[in-house]
């Protein structure tokens, strides 16, 4: 049996009967990708994950037919935008500005969750050189775009794979129902088209559910997986699959790992193992730790940036399910609070709608405005 402390130092053996075909290292399944499916095999199948896209062949013309990422941007943050907007045209209408104005301004920032720093400095903007003129929406919303805009810049970093360390190793981490597995598949897929050889370990051993999705993913992208059984110990898991990426040359290994509360004190110590293991056979790894927020959570997020960060040593940030709330804002807060890099966002299901961060479309289409 593979441990924590070692691998099987025997050969990759194989396991017969499985699709794709599985690989065995002492209780550890490799499974080597298979052929991508046709478009008749996918219908068959039916979808991967449940709620996410997952890519198959023959899609391509789809894929085309999409709006492009803007459109699905400001489509996706539509609940936010409206929020706001509708808050801006209850307050801006045609009267001069006044203090009591700005505070209803500050209400709004604030309930949309874009924090109370960044509500003072959006008000300040807004007030200065202003007081006892009238001022249109569309004004409001141009200055609201660009001090939204001034907060994120510093925060938005593509996430930069260091050829140099083979293999690469993202660590992803995250709560219950963040969408760390989906994010990894989405994330793998953009990787395997720029050419990385990525290898994927099945970290959340937990969840049947999670291990079988990875699998899916590894299988339609054409990435070697690295599972275990349920309940298999997760650390064991990443020394083996950091060996066997290795043995493959994979240039990136990413690895899911379970959901966990981040008040959970014995949750959090089984993740500072799984790095400690990590680094013991790839001095510096993980080289990436990429915390995963669900949106809809609000406020909740700025406390699991402030523990995994401390727990895990978060490098960057991905926030999903934009699409699913109204109070997008809180992307405003955690870079005012934490500063770390956003490398991407989603805004939708399909493999498409995660895309790396840019400060100056998030703001405009988050204050309704157009490119």
């Amino acid at each position: 049996m593979a441990s924590a402390e070692g691998g099987d130092q025997g050969g990759i053996k194989p396991k017969r009967g499985l699709f794709p075909r599985v690989f065995r290292r002492g209780r550890e399944e490799f499974h080597e990708p298979a052929r991508p499916a046709g478009p008749a095999e996918e219908e068959r199948r039916g979808g991967g994950e449940a709620g996410a896209e997952v890519p198959a062949a023959g899609t391509e013309a789809l894929a085309a037919s999409r709006p492009g990422w803007w459109a699905r941007l400001r489509r996706g943050l539509s609940r936010s935008s409206s929020s706001i907007g509708e808050g801006l045209a209850a307050i801006f209408t045609k009267r001069k500005l006044d203090a009591s104005m700005l505070d209803e301004l500050e209400d709004v920032l604030i309930r949309a969750d874009l924090g109370l720093a960044a509500a003072e400095r959006i008000r300040e903007a807004i007030g200065g050189g202003r007081y006892d003129k009238e001022i249109g929406v569309e004004e409001v919303k141009e200055v609201l775009a660009a001090e939204i805009e001034r907060a994120l810049r510093p925060c938005a970093e593509p996430l930069k794979i260091d050829h140099s360390k083979r293999p690469f190793v993202i660590l992803v981490v995250g709560v219950n129902g963040s969408g760390k597995t989906t994010t990894i598949g989405k994330l793998a897929a953009q990787l395997a088209r720029k050419g990385e050889k990525v290898l994927l370990a099945a970290g959340d051993t937990f969840r049947a559910a999670a291990i079988e999705q990875l699998q899916i993913w590894g299988e339609r992208l054409g990435c070697p997986v690295i599972a275990r059984e349920q309940g298999s110990d997760a650390s064991a898991l990443a020394y083996d699959a950091i060996k066997t990426a290795r043995e493959l040359g994979a240039s990136v290994m990413l690895m899911d790992t379970a959901g966990r509360l981040q008040n959970r004190a014995e949750l959090m110590a089984e993740l500072e193992k799984i790095i400690r293991v990590m680094n013991k056979l790839e001095p510096g790894a993980p080289h990436a730790v990429l915390l995963v927020l669900d949106a809809t959570v609000g406020q909740n997020a700025l406390s699991q940036v402030d523990i995994f960060g401390r727990v895990a040593g978060v490098t960057g940030l991905v926030m999903t399910k934009l699409d699913g709330t109204a109070r997008g804002g809180i992307l405003v807060s955690i870079a005012d609070k934490f500063e770390l890099p956003i490398h991407f966002i989603g805004v939708g299901e399909s493999v498409d709608d995660l895309e790396s961060f840019e400060a100056r479309d998030f703001a405009r289409a988050i204050a309704g405005l157009e490119r």
